[in-house]
């Protein structure tokens, strides 16, 4: 998400590995590009507190407050009940971002805001649309990559190492990438900033493959 009023750019980055636990590699991790490429991150190794829905675009991480809520299922939660619940964490869905997170040396990120989601993937009224085509759900073209909302509208604040930015209407973008496997070289570009084209929004991105050829997509 961009906030144009103080020149800054915000990267939320959400994810899970080995997600059946147990695994050397298994666990999630948030991770934050903030305030002039300031660098947050914090990692959550119990796999069981991560959740997510298998048909909407609806998952979370948890670490809860020590002694508290042991018996409640990860799930999304009211932001009030986040708030009191869980000393560290996050959920996400198409309309609403949560979370907060804390460093060992004392840097820290607070976020609630809402979403208001303009465009897709597709032509301006039509239904979403795989980005990378049909054949990216295949293994042999991981990672699979999926524009979510090319373009869309945030309402609400970021309190990054305790100063607050809050904003309207901030423009937002989101996207997913999964498989079993990651380009050796990756290039990425969003922007749907720009001065006097509130309408205009522009990404690209393309790698080149582990293995078995090239790999590389642009829009």
């Amino acid at each position: 998400m961009t906030l144009p009023e103080w020149g800054q750019t915000f990267a939320f980055m959400y994810s899970i590995e080995d997600p059946r636990g147990n695994q050397p590699y298994s666990g999630g991790a948030a991770q934050i590009l903030g305030v002039d490429d300031e660098y947050l991150c914090r990692t959550f190794p119990d796999v069981s507190q991560f959740w997510a829905a298998p048909d909407s675009l609806s998952l979370g991480h948890w670490r809860r407050n020590p002694g508290r809520f042991s018996d409640l299922s990860p799930g999304y939660l009211p932001p009030d009940r986040f708030d009191e619940t869980l000393s560290e964490g996050y959920q996400a869905t198409a309309t609403w971002h949560q979370g907060k997170l804390h460093e060992p040396n004392g840097n820290s990120a607070q976020w609630q805001y809402a979403i208001e989601p303009v465009y897709g993937w597709a032509s301006s009224g039509s239904t979403q649309q795989s980005t990378a085509g049909w054949l990216s759900s295949l293994q042999i073209f991981e990672p699979g990559w999926q524009i979510l909302m090319a373009h869309g509208w945030a309402t609400g604040w970021i309190e990054w190492n305790k100063r607050r930015y809050e904003f309207v209407n901030a423009p937002a973008y989101s996207e997913k990438n999964w498989g079993g496997a990651f380009p050796q070289k990756w290039f990425w570009l969003n922007c749907n900033c720009f001065e006097g084209e509130p309408d205009l929004a522009l990404t690209a991105g393309g790698g080149r493959e582990v293995c078995c050829g090239g790999w590389n997509q642009s829009q």
